[in-house]
């Protein structure tokens, strides 16, 4: 009994740590604007299915400074927007008023869709893409994998090469990816700031990612 009793006190000390590390690494993350103004304003790329439940759990642990809250969902995803809205209203009754907005854009790419139809589907979604980033100026994207970030990041990335603000992209890898990244990831690992992986096997195969155990 003891020994069950201490394992479990290790265990809760272990996520105690990956957790604080988390919160760690996404105050640094934050902007000089966001740091002046006390709020981080944050795009969240919503995918579908296991993305959507990965990501959705990763902004229900972030603090109410990471406001307001911009949500991207692709145009043929009829689910998770209910799960956004009730994720927010859960918030909604600790903070008085909504801070998140939800937006849609193309779908870049479909399951089991062709490389040559995705490029054009991805460049179509990049028109959408553009506009929005740069009405949004979010501080820093938070992604996980699904294809509609891959031209929401390139519009961040655009935003800072054109000036007009310097946009954090921070990807997090699906658990479900154990040996390989997926293809958003291999696309967004050397232009992502902060890239995590969710096993210690990606991290010896790509050295830039961090890895701080299940996160989500």
């Amino acid at each position: 009994m003891g020994l069950c009793c201490g394992a479990a006190a290790a265990l809760l000390a272990l996520v105690c740590i990956v957790i604080a590390r988390i919160f760690i690494v996404l105050r640094r993350s934050e902007t000089p604007e966001a740091r002046k103004r006390g709020s981080a304003s944050v795009l969240v790329v919503v995918g579908s299915g296991g993305h959507t439940t990965e990501i959705l759990r990763l902004v229900g642990s972030l603090s109410a400074s990471y406001a307001p809250r911009h949500y991207v969902i692709a145009d043929t995803d009829s689910m998770s927007e209910d799960k956004v809205r009730a994720l927010e209203a859960a918030r909604t009754e600790e903070h008085s008023q909504p801070q998140y907005t939800i937006h849609r854009i193309p779908r870049s790419r479909e399951v089991r869709q062709s490389w040559t139809s995705s490029v054009v589907s991805t460049l179509y979604a990049l028109l959408y893409s553009v506009p929005l980033v740069f009405q949004l100026k979010p501080d820093m994207v938070l992604c996980n994998g699904p294809g509609t970030c891959v031209p929401l990041c390139a519009s961040a990335l655009l935003l800072g090469v054109v000036g007009m603000k310097k946009a954090l992209i921070i990807y997090i890898e699906s658990i479900c990816r154990v040996e390989s990244l997926s293809l958003s990831g291999k696309l967004l690992y050397h232009l992502s700031d902060y890239f995590f992986v969710q096993w210690p096997t990606l991290q010896e195969k790509y050295p830039k990612a961090v890895f701080l155990g299940r996160l989500v």
